[in-house]
């Protein structure tokens, strides 16, 4: 039949599309059902295009002092908003077309509409009511549309959406989510950032480096709090160096809009509340599920706090529909949608040693400036769980290569099972971590110990040799510090 295939696929975000193209790998038939844009919002809204923004931003804040690196640039240096914008959004428009390629390289079938799943092996798609912030590419020619189709297997891949907090919802015009601030109109002079989060904490980064009066405010006593305590408090200190406000333990309030402006009534830890007037103010509290409208309550499908319930594999209750990514659950993350669709599908076609997920080894990356990454247990978590530890730290500041880069403010910290050697946790702040963190996600999944990271030979001069030397402090065996 032509409407049947072996695997169906709802959204073409990270997970989606990924899981598709593995599953026609396999030799399975695929389709994929999208309502809005290729390739989802990390390509689209998220992970790459704020990238983009980001790494303007940087380039703009070298060039305000180029002579800190022996360089002279003849007059001022200033930064076309108009231009930066484009350049995202140019990107954006370059990822949705690469995955549109890569469906018609792999002859995975595109359903453009709304998916509903109405039983278990049968899908029914019927046209978009939901129209996209922006269009992104042109819809592949050989795009399906209206109809029911079944298959063996259905995931559901629906990623989440901003989370609105009541009484203070986004308007699109004074209050922005991710969408509103990745394409500014105009520059705003002041910004009120509510959440500390990477994206709460990434955008006041880029809007502060172009010069914004940027007030952040945080409900929990550290900024981007999933992250180690003392990794977090450096980096804090160097946002408030680079003039940026910020408020832990406060809370947003309410919020009085104005013709050009919003007024904020923030409450204090100490109980006290102050006004804050911002011409425009980021909600970033997080985002929810996109578990509405897909015909899960009807067939069954356990949810719990708003996330699809799965096992280690993305099985839901119901057999032969699974979910992955964002949908189901934390952490909220690209590359662990991309994980969990690869370990889905091979599960499906009943590869043999398909591993469950283990998220203590999934990194997580901020690209604030400066950088934070991560990956296992914070000290505090370890502590907790009752573990003897080692904990190594060794500043950039010793660091022969991030001196050399201008970039000598930064920390990585590493913490060890005492008794067994094994590497629990590493944390890091500073120029370029989210590259170097992968050296400890391969030293975690190869379930590496600190003797054979201490046998291991870092090149030199690079950033990465603060590694090894916290490791080795973690031993009090040091060699540059």
């Amino acid at each position: 039949m032509a409407n049947a295939y072996d695997v169906i696929i709802i959204g073409s975000g990270p997970g989606g599309y990924i899981a598709a193209i593995r599953a026609a790998q396999l030799g399975m038939k695929v389709a994929v059902v999208e309502r809005e844009h290729l390739a989802g919002i990390c390509s689209n809204w998220g992970c790459i295009p704020t990238k983009a923004l980001l790494r303007s931003a940087e380039v703009y804040e070298y060039a305000k002092h180029p002579g800190d690196y022996g360089i002279k640039i003849e007059g001022s240096v200033t930064a076309d908003l108009k231009a930066i914008v484009a350049r995202s959004r140019g990107i954006a428009h370059r990822m949705n077309n690469g995955v549109g390629f890569l469906f018609k390289k792999n002859k995975v079938d595109i359903i453009w509409g709304d998916a509903k799943i109405t039983k278990p092996g049968e899908v029914v798609v019927s046209k978009t009511a939901k129209k996209p912030v922006e269009p992104i590419g042109p819809i592949p020619k050989n795009t399906l549309g209206e109809g029911t189709y079944t298959a063996k297997h259905i995931i559901v891949a629906t990623g989440a959406r901003p989370r609105a907090l009541p009484g203070i919802e986004p308007d699109g015009k004074l209050i922005w989510t991710y969408f509103e601030a990745m394409k500014p109109e105009e520059m705003p002079k002041s910004l009120l950032v509510m959440g500390s989060g990477a994206i709460g904490i990434e955008f006041a980064s880029f809007y502060r480096t172009l010069g914004v009066d940027v007030t952040v405010v945080e409900i929990m006593s550290q900024v981007m709090p999933v992250e180690d305590a003392e990794i977090s408090a450096l980096a804090k200190k160097q946002f408030e160096r680079a003039g940026m406000k910020i408020l832990l333990e406060a809370k947003v309030a309410k919020v009085v809009k104005g013709a050009n402006s919003v007024t904020a009534t923030i409450e204090l830890k100490d109980g006290k509340t102050r006004e804050i007037t911002a011409d425009r103010m980021i909600s970033a509290v997080g985002v929810q599920a996109n578990i509405e409208g897909i015909g899960l309550e009807a067939v069954g499908v356990k949810t719990d706090r708003g996330f699809i319930v799965i096992d280690g594999y993305g099985k839901t209750s119901v057999p032969g529909i699974y979910a992955i990514g964002d949908v189901a659950g934390p952490p909220l993350l690209a590359h662990k949608a991309e994980h969990e669709g690869v370990i889905c599908v091979e599960k499906i076609a009943g590869l043999p040693n398909v591993h469950p997920m283990d998220k203590l080894k999934i990194p997580g990356c901020t690209y604030c400036h400066p950088q934070v990454a991560s990956v296992g247990l914070t000290e505090a978590k370890a502590k907790a769980e009752g573990r003897d530890i080692r904990v190594g730290r060794f500043p950039f500041v010793a660091n022969g290569k991030a001196i050399a880069l201008g970039e000598d403010q930064g920390l990585v910290k590493t913490i060890f099972d005492k008794k067994t050697g094994e590497l629990l946790g590493a944390h890091m702040v500073g120029a370029e971590v989210t590259e170097l963190i992968q050296g400890f996600v391969v030293a975690m999944n190869l379930e590496t110990t600190e003797e054979e990271l201490m046998h291991t030979i870092f090149p030199h001069p690079t950033i990465s040799e603060t590694m090894k030397e916290s490791v080795l402090d973690a031993y009090g065996r040091a060699l540059n510090a």
